[in-house]
């Protein structure tokens, strides 16, 4: 019994920082936020919640100023102060908008906002696990695998449910008659907009796909979807 406590007291441990962590996220996220009220973006929400069938699409605005949009594990939709800052500016549209929203919709439709918050908690307690273990057999480096094989699993997870969010998104825009176009013209702003480096580490490191993948991805739906550009010959 005593040579399976590690993995025992590893799994406690994810839970109480799964617990930990929804607590913590929600009281941060209801602590500095607001209802998104902007008569410009109103048509667009207007628009996804009929395609939805619900009755109104909810945005909160999170004070922070980093350029993102966020999904809580309570199924909260989030614009940061920085992302409505671009839009009021100028420099992203209502419709790239609403595709960030529409992104996010995406991940709570699909269960990426609870999950994502179990991985996490699941993957700390991985870590400490596989820590505990080669630690054993690989003194001084064993610590440093566990937490480069985590590091390795969550990117992957995360960049999933990045395409499924980029694929939800699509379907939604277009039975809302605002198109995909949006989405493809934000991926090619967003760089700049987030001031991203993305030679910075490799592809498969990184918790989003490359852009010109997940622009790719979208092309690909397109045309399964029958809503390639029409032949101009």
């Amino acid at each position: 019994m005593l040579k399976f406590a590690p993995i025992l007291l590893a799994l406690v441990y994810g839970l109480v920082m799964y617990r930990f962590s929804v607590w913590r996220t929600q009281a941060e996220l209801s602590a500095r936020s607001t209802e998104l009220l902007d008569p410009k973006l109103a048509p667009m929400l207007d628009r996804m919640a009929a395609a939805l069938e619900i009755p109104r699409v909810k945005v909160q605005l999170y004070e922070i100023e980093p350029v993102n949009g966020l999904a809580a594990p309570d199924g909260r939709i989030f614009i940061t102060r920085g992302f409505y800052n671009k839009f009021r500016q100028g420099e992203v549209t209502a419709e790239e908008m609403a595709s960030v929203i529409a992104h996010e919709l995406g991940h709570v439709a699909l269960g990426h906002a609870r999950r994502r918050m179990i991985d996490f908690s699941g993957q700390n307690a991985l870590r400490t696990a596989l820590a505990m273990v080669l630690a054993r057999f690989l003194p001084g480096i064993g610590v440093w695998i566990a937490n480069s094989l985590t590091s390795l699993l969550a990117a992957k997870l995360s960049r999933g449910d990045e395409y499924e969010a980029d694929e939800y998104a699509s379907a939604l825009l277009v039975k809302a008659g605002i198109g995909t176009e949006p989405q493809k013209t934000l991926f090619h702003k967003l760089d700049k907009l987030t001031d991203a480096r993305a030679g910075v580490m490799p592809a498969w490191l990184m918790s989003h796909p490359p852009t010109k993948d997940r622009i790719a991805a979208i092309e690909r739906h397109e045309a399964d979807w029958g809503l390639g550009a029409p032949d101009k010959t």
